[in-house]
């Protein structure tokens, strides 16, 4: 296997990480606004996000190393889908900045309109990203308008295509129940019990969607044969997710849900490949080979990856063990923020009863034997 390859397969892979992960952060942040019971929403929001507080910053790595090794192992890859998807990947990022700003500063201060605002900063964050991952997977597995230089030629609305519209559903059907079924897992109490019903609910929708865009994607774009294999381990993981859901196995649920996940992956990079991003003309598009760096470049990657992926594997299993127990409304405490009154007055000294006449304090003398 060439190095061309192997890069192909690890950035596969650091996606596959990343929607995983990530995939169930965005569906957290999607059901706040959906989960949460009027009479206790605040406690019931902070358990949700709580659940997913220890673990969302290092879930996003994944995006970041993934998009890092693009750009060292494939830069005209790099260069085509960052100018030509330049407006729904800045959307992306907006919503990721806008998410992060909320989940650090929301306990900052204690009100209910801060509050208010930071969860619909999270669910927009959550939701927006959701959806237009999906559509340019859809895009870049269905193929896009480049010309002979490699360049995004098509427009922004060419994106919007019925094929991507619908993986942009898949994609937020299967972060809402992956997300929904780690609620499921993380919580105990009401909110558990809602989110797995929520989980069974959504499960057969996604199993249906998710469903028909495989096969639309398979008898389509793919042309192989191999791919059907990923198309069904995809079919029967979401088959199993709908009855462990119904069943209130969290666990199982759980691994279901991520294998469909790791399934839908496979199928669109095994699809793709050995384009890395096809094009409406196939001659023009690009390949491991025409838009890939040196042999030596790749080399140094991978002596690179050997050494540190096992240490962030490591690091990561760590942090998610240290904080594997259940989450109920008892463990969260009061709000603790600032607030925006003002100040109380001071009270001026000596003003009030009960003081000395110099103003430092009670009249001791009075009472005082021989006074």
């Amino acid at each position: 296997m060439e190095l061309t390859d192997v890069w192909f397969v690890l950035i596969a892979v650091l996606w596959t990480g990343y929607l995983v992960l990530e995939g169930f952060d965005f569906g957290v942040g999607m059901l706040l606004g959906l989960l949460p019971r009027k009479e206790d929403r605040e406690r019931e929001r902070r358990v949700m996000i709580n659940s997913i507080g220890p673990v969302w910053d290092g879930n996003e790595v994944w995006l970041l190393t993934a998009g890092g090794a693009t750009f060292a192992a494939f830069p005209e890859w790099y260069a085509t889908l960052f100018s030509g998807f330049y407006l729904p990947l800045f959307l992306i990022l907006i919503a990721l900045i806008v998410r992060v700003v909320a989940f650090e500063w929301r306990g900052k201060i204690d009100s209910p309109q801060w509050r208010a605002w930071a969860d619909r900063a999270l669910i927009f964050g959550s939701w927006l990203p959701a959806v237009l991952w999906g559509v340019a997977f859809g895009n870049i597995v269905r193929g896009v308008e480049l010309d002979a230089d490699h360049q995004y030629v098509g427009g922004f609305f060419a994106l919007l295509n019925p094929f991507a519209l619908v993986a942009g559903a898949v994609t937020t059907l299967i972060f809402l129940t992956h997300g929904a079924v780690f609620l499921a897992l993380k919580t105990d109490g009401a909110i558990r019990e809602r989110a797995a019903a929520t989980a069974a609910r959504l499960s057969v929708v996604t199993l249906v969607v998710a469903g028909a865009w495989a096969i639309w994607l398979q008898l389509a774009y793919s042309g192989k044969g191999w791919t059907w294999v990923a198309v069904a381990v995809a079919a029967v993981a979401l088959v199993l997710l709908v009855l462990a859901t119904r069943a209130r196995r969290e666990g199982p649920a759980f691994v279901a849900s991520a294998v469909a996940i790791v399934g839908a992956v496979v199928l669109i990079f095994g699809s793709m490949y050995p384009d890395v991003m096809p094009a409406l003309d196939p001659a023009n598009s690009l390949t491991v080979d025409n838009a890939s760096s040196t042999d030596y470049t790749l080399t140094v990657m991978t002596w690179v990856a050997v050494v540190l992926t096992p240490l962030v594997l490591l690091y990561q299993g760590w942090t998610y063990w240290v904080f594997r127990k259940r989450l109920t409304a008892e463990h969260i405490p009061a709000s603790v923020g600032l607030t925006f009154d003002p100040p109380a007055e001071p009270v001026a000294v000596g003003s009030g009863s009960g003081s000395g006449s110099d103003g430092s304090g009670p009249d001791d003398s009075a009472g005082t034997p021989g006074a």
